[in-house]
């Protein structure tokens, strides 16, 4: 997967880099920052997506679209797509745009709106990135969870460097009968719950 990334997937990748570093030290406002994960987190999530059973492939967050595209890795590989939730109208425009630039529009479905809010139609999931709002995790968690196929995925980001935050969602996984889950000190921290 990572030895033939696409070139314009590539170059998007580091155009979105470039950004999300400059966002993090000129004064952007928080809300308006990409606030995307590091490329060893992308790697990541696209190993884990790449051999998750058959379902549904999600993402909670899209913001610009940087991880969505590695993600997309996976999907290339395994011949699926990846349906993308993005709430802010800005940064939906922002995604669609780099689906477009990076060639993969095939391959992620891009919808603007509050993920619960589509949660409920979404059938059986095998893969689910969960990157949005702090305090929507509690309950994207608890929508995603019964939907998940056995050995399906829920990736959840910021799970060390938000702990605080994320305490009582994090305990509530660690402890959750349903999946089995470990917070993985990759990035910013990734909490992996597995379908049992």
């Amino acid at each position: 997967m990572f030895h033939d990334i696409p070139e314009r997937m590539s170059k998007r990748m580091r155009f979105l880099e470039d950004v999300d570093a400059r966002d993090r030290t000129d004064g952007t406002p928080h809300v308006e920052r990409l606030r995307q994960i590091p490329s060893e987190t992308g790697r990541f999530l696209a190993i884990l997506a790449a051999g998750v059973p058959a379902g549904a492939m999600i993402e909670i967050g899209a913001s610009a679209g940087y991880s969505a595209m590695w993600i997309a890795l996976a999907c290339m590989a395994t011949n699926r797509t990846l349906t993308t939730f993005e709430v802010s109208p800005a940064k939906t425009v922002l995604a669609a745009e780099t689906f477009a630039v990076a060639g993969i529009t095939h391959v992620v479905d891009l919808v603007e709106g509050d993920a619960r809010d589509h949660l409920p139609s979404v059938g059986a999931v095998a893969f689910c990135f969960l990157d949005a709002d702090k305090d929507l995790y509690a309950d994207c968690y608890e929508a995603v969870i019964p939907k998940l196929v056995p050995g399906g995925l829920l990736v959840a980001d910021n799970a060390i460097n938000h702990r605080e935050t994320l305490q009582p969602m994090l305990e509530r996984a660690l402890d959750d009968s349903r999946v089995d889950a470990v917070i993985v000190p990759i990035g910013k921290g990734e909490l992996v719950c597995r379908k049992r």
